[in-house]
């Protein structure tokens, strides 16, 4: 409730006109009244424990706390938003993706058993594993998995003489490999954009975009998997070198970074082969369903507090802008998420299904710590991916 009791706090001044980022005046748009009334009653508690016995003072509070933490690893959101089954590899992703944190806690029994069975999952089920990918890629997907038992070598060695510091950097190394082993068995692309935004780019895949900026670079991954119309857009738009040259206009330091309004009385990007104003709609992927939603936020739909597949919730979370109130307006102007808060579980923060997130940062980071009002983009440029936009 903090989180919430935060975003409520913030300036709520801004032109409800303007297609800014509206995290701003949540509490009058979004925030339902049985919350707010939560929040106050919340506040209320939390002014009266600091004169009450701390014990049973904070019980309350602590029930409405997240039982379990949210992800908040771009890369770990990544893999799980593929559009795969294939419980052999996930139970390998999973298992590695824990290592660091039971090597704090310094569990190298657990570690040790762990290790020995995903080298026998792997080796056991090699065949099977090659077998299940289209026949182009079964040399691709053989590639992968030798390169993953290579990586699994030093992260053993590690494990085994106990050497606590080294196991986080060796154990995403193999998940770099996990996660091209995952791409390989990706049959096709998973559904049809509906009718009425045929006529918009889309990104069936994945994508790579460097952001170069006055501050640093950053690298931005689409994933047009769960976000296809969003994706194609900006990585359409980057092509076209729209980007360059424009500043970050809007930005809290904390919150977040906007960028993407370019220079004029218009607010987002005119297709110059029909003069018109062209806009994307809202798009979120609810888990277990296999397309996402378009047109309606959860907010519309009564979803509150469900957690989207590519959720707010890592720093760096990249998404679309869209004007107060008009969720199927979204252009060229996008937003990158600098805020955590573990406090507030995921799907509950106000964002999650409210805005299109389309990508994550996930190198250069410390390039949005730098990021401020005014700050330029000198250029965007694809790294990898194009193959993969299809242009109407």
């Amino acid at each position: 409730m903090a989180s919430l009791v935060f975003d409520a706090m913030l300036n709520l001044n801004l032109d409800r006109t303007e297609p800014s980022l509206p995290i701003f005046n949540y509490a009058n748009r979004v925030l339902p009244k049985s919350w707010v009334k939560n929040i106050v009653i919340t506040a209320v508690l939390i002014i009266v424990s600091v004169y009450m016995t701390i014990g049973l003072a904070i019980a309350p509070s602590m029930a409405a706390l997240p039982t379990k933490s949210a992800i908040k690893d771009a890369r770990i959101i990544l893999r799980n938003a593929l559009p795969i089954d294939n419980e052999i590899i996930r139970d390998v992703q999973l298992t590695l993706e824990q290592m660091p944190r039971q090597a704090n806690l310094k569990r190298w029994g657990s570690l040790k058993k762990d290790i020995e069975t995903i080298n026998q999952e792997l080796t056991s089920n090699q065949t099977q594993l090659i077998a299940g990918v289209n026949a182009d890629l079964k040399e691709s997907v053989t590639e992968h998995l030798s390169s993953l038992n290579k990586a699994l070598v030093p992260l053993q060695e590690a494990i085994l003489s106990k050497d606590r510091n080294s196991v986080k950097a060796l154990s995403e190394k193999a998940l770099d490999y996990v996660g091209l082993v995952e791409a390989d068995y990706i049959k096709e692309f998973p559904f049809e954009v509906p009718a009425e935004y045929a006529n918009l780019p889309q990104l069936k895949g994945r994508a790579l975009v460097e952001l170069t900026t006055e501050k640093g670079s950053a690298m931005i991954t689409l994933d047009g998997y769960n976000a296809p119309v969003n994706a194609g857009q900006f990585l359409d738009l980057v092509q076209k070198g729209f980007y360059d040259g424009l500043t970050f206009t809007r930005a809290d330091e904390n919150y977040y970074l906007q960028t993407g309004d370019p220079e004029g009385d218009i607010d987002g990007y005119i297709d110059p082969a029909t003069g018109k104003y062209r806009t994307v709609p809202i798009e979120v992927r609810i888990p277990f369903q296999k397309a996402p939603t378009y047109g309606k936020t959860y907010e519309e739909m009564g979803l509150s507090g469900t957690l989207p597949v590519l959720p707010f919730a890592a720093f760096g979370t990249v998404a679309m802008v869209h004007p107060n109130d008009e969720p199927n307006a979204g252009s060229s102007q996008f937003f990158i998420y600098l805020f955590e808060s573990d406090l507030t579980p995921a799907g509950l923060n106000l964002l999650d299904g409210n805005y299109t997130v389309f990508g994550y940062v996930t190198e250069g980071k410390e390039t949005l710590d730098k990021l401020r009002l005014g700050d330029k983009i000198l250029s965007a440029r694809v790294i990898s991916g194009a193959e993969n936009l299809l242009k109407p």
